[in-house]
């Protein structure tokens, strides 16, 4: 008599379902059972009977209800990483099925300032979506890469708005606070005349130190002068200077100046332009880079 092969302890664990896993996590980011019905497109109601099964198949409850909201309960929390991940890689699996084939090549380009921020999530993301798209990446200022985009040679960059002399292109679509900075325990800060590192001539956080410095009576100097903010950092980082610089990149040993030592800057924003006639490969990224500057 032939015997049938073993059964694995495993095979009768239930499978989640990835409807209820959505609906899941949107109760969770929304707090609410009535929210997130509205964003599934479900009643309340519906949600309600599927997170019961959800919990019976687990046998732990996922949220605790309370007046006007719901909150997750320990469990729950560890569910919605699992969620998440689930969702996401079965968004890949079928886009990588159904999605139409795109190949090609496709030019990219940004300012350093961005680049270390969100450049490695995006990229990551579009090379799973868009395997067989080749996307190189310049990195320089905004006037070059408003330059090669005319010339054909990028398809999408990101570019500082407000630059002087710079036409308004493209949709904002990040804003950003500029502080002063300078290295933590430095005395740069302190000298006077106040050295400062600026970017190139044209860069609009060039323009705004400099008309905050004048606004504000203050004797400076022109202490450190680089095309890329790499260059301010250093300055900074040797205590040869303070600089106006993205209040996200400002990381010790490097720190923001007492706001009431020198003048306010304001905020910078980014502009995305897309070359014409851009194709799906070219809005896809476009998409990725904007969803990836919402969670900043």
């Amino acid at each position: 008599m032939t015997q049938l092969p073993p059964v694995s302890p495993h095979s009768s664990l239930p499978l989640l379902d990835t409807d209820v896993l959505r609906t899941f996590v949107a109760i969770a980011e929304c707090g609410s059972f009535t929210r997130a019905a509205r964003q599934v497109f479900r009643t309340p109601s519906a949600l309600s009977m599927q997170i019961k099964r959800l919990e019976e198949t687990l046998g732990h409850a996922l949220f605790v209800r309370e007046a006007r909201q719901v909150r997750l309960t320990p469990e729950g929390e560890t569910l919605l990483g699992y969620g998440r991940r689930l969702l996401k890689l079965n968004e890949e699996a079928v886009t990588q099925f159904l999605a139409p084939s795109v190949s090609g090549r496709l030019g990219f380009g940004t300012t350093d300032d961005v680049g270390t921020r969100i450049l490695p999530g995006v990229l990551a993301q579009f090379a799973r979506s868009h395997p067989a798209v080749q996307v190189d990446v310049v990195v320089g200022s905004s006037r070059e890469m408003l330059a090669r985009l005319e010339a054909g040679e990028l398809d999408l960059i990101l570019v500082t708005a407000g630059n002087p002399g710079q036409e308004v292109r493209g949709e904002i679509v990040h804003s950003a606070p500029l502080v002063w900075a300078g290295r933590e325990g430095g005395l740069a800060a302190q000298r006077s005349p106040l050295p400062v590192a600026l970017a190139h001539s044209g860069c609009a956080w060039r323009g705004m130190a400099l008309e905050a410095l004048d606004r504000a009576g203050l004797s400076y100097r022109i202490a450190y002068s680089c095309e890329h903010c790499a260059g301010q950092e250093a300055a900074m980082l040797a205590d040869l200077a303070v600089a106006p610089f993205p209040l996200s990149l400002v990381r010790p040993p490097l720190k923001r100046i007492d706001p009431g030592l020198l003048p306010p800057l304001g905020e910078y924003q980014l502009a995305m332009v897309r070359r014409p006639g851009a194709d799906q490969a070219c809005e896809t990224l476009a998409g990725q880079v904007m969803a990836a500057f919402q969670k900043l």
